[in-house]
């Protein structure tokens, strides 16, 4: 299988996961609107999320900025910054995206907007500081790549959909037992318990399949950011050196920490069990899919 193929792939699975995400959604509003005998509820349920997804897609940009108390990036500041990434965009056929960035010495970027006509991108002080030229071209290629692969959308999506899933499950949990706890006798009764384990676990499987499409974006775009500057040892070098640096960032914020190349918080190893629900892939998966070793 080729780099394209691995490409495709990692969509599909992606728009995959997604559709579980709405399955879960509609099966927990359909659990809701039963016991409360009004399937308006289903609807509701369905178009809530489809508008937090359309607010959260024309202002995430804006939010996120905001938290991680980000800057705007001038020509004559941060001359090297901005003419790799002007010339990456150039070769990447992108437009020109805007350039923050974030007074903080824990090396870190991330790319947002809805669309790459209206895309960001940002990186802190401290990236600045620790990166060669060749390794900070790594680094900007990957957040264009996730610009080019249009996926800065779908991340904002999962989040949305997710704190959703949280959101009605914790609703169901608390009045579970109300008007409807004699329902139906027995039926009634296993239905509940099969209803209560479901928002028992929605949002755990919902906090998985975040972090899962967070793990496949960034597999992807570490690996649409090799080909365009066709040198992948520049991003698989930066990743190493980011990786050594164990200081969070002092504006992580776990909203937001899955649009960062690495985790905000810190990069110390972890066991195995909490793979499960890191935000982004092992650094050394990472630099093995680049670099083959």
């Amino acid at each position: 299988m080729n780099l394209y193929s691995h490409q495709d792939a990692n969509i599909r699975k992606t728009w995959i996961l997604m559709g579980l995400f709405f399955a879960i959604i509609i099966v927990l509003g359909w659990v809701i609107s039963y016991f409360y005998n009004a399937p308006v509820i289903l609807y509701f349920a369905i178009i809530f999320s489809i508008f937090m997804n359309i607010f959260s897609y024309w202002f995430s940009d804006k939010i996120v900025l905001k938290l991680h108390k980000a800057k705007p990036a001038t020509r004559q500041e941060y001359f090297d910054l901005w003419n790799i990434t002007e010339n990456l965009s150039i070769t990447a056929g992108l437009p020109m995206p805007k350039l923050y960035v974030i007074d903080d010495p824990s090396p870190n970027a991330f790319a947002t907007g809805r669309n790459k006509e209206h895309a960001v991108v940002c990186v802190t002080a401290g990236l600045i500081a620790l990166l060669s030229k060749n390794e900070l071209e790594g680094v900007i290629a990957h957040e264009l790549s996730h610009i080019g692969n249009k996926d800065m959308l779908l991340s904002t999506i999962v989040v949305v959909l997710a704190g959703f899933v949280v959101l009605i499950s914790d609703i169901f949990l608390r009045s579970r037992f109300h008007n409807n706890r004699d329902r139906e006798g027995n039926a009634g009764a296993i239905l509940l318990i099969i209803g209560l384990v479901l928002a028992i676990l929605a949002p755990i499987a919902a906090t998985l399949i975040k972090l899962a499409v967070s793990r496949k974006r960034e597999f992807l775009a570490d690996a649409s950011g090799a080909l365009l500057t066709r040198f992948p040892e520049g991003l698989a070098n930066a990743l190493r050196k980011i990786s050594a640096i164990s200081v969070p960032m002092r504006t992580a914020n776990n909203a937001t920490a899955h649009l960062f190349i690495s985790n905000p918080f810190n990069n110390l190893k972890t066991s195995k069990l909490s793979h499960l629900f890191m935000t982004h892939p092992p650094v050394e998966e990472r630099i093995a899919a680049l670099v083959g070793k």
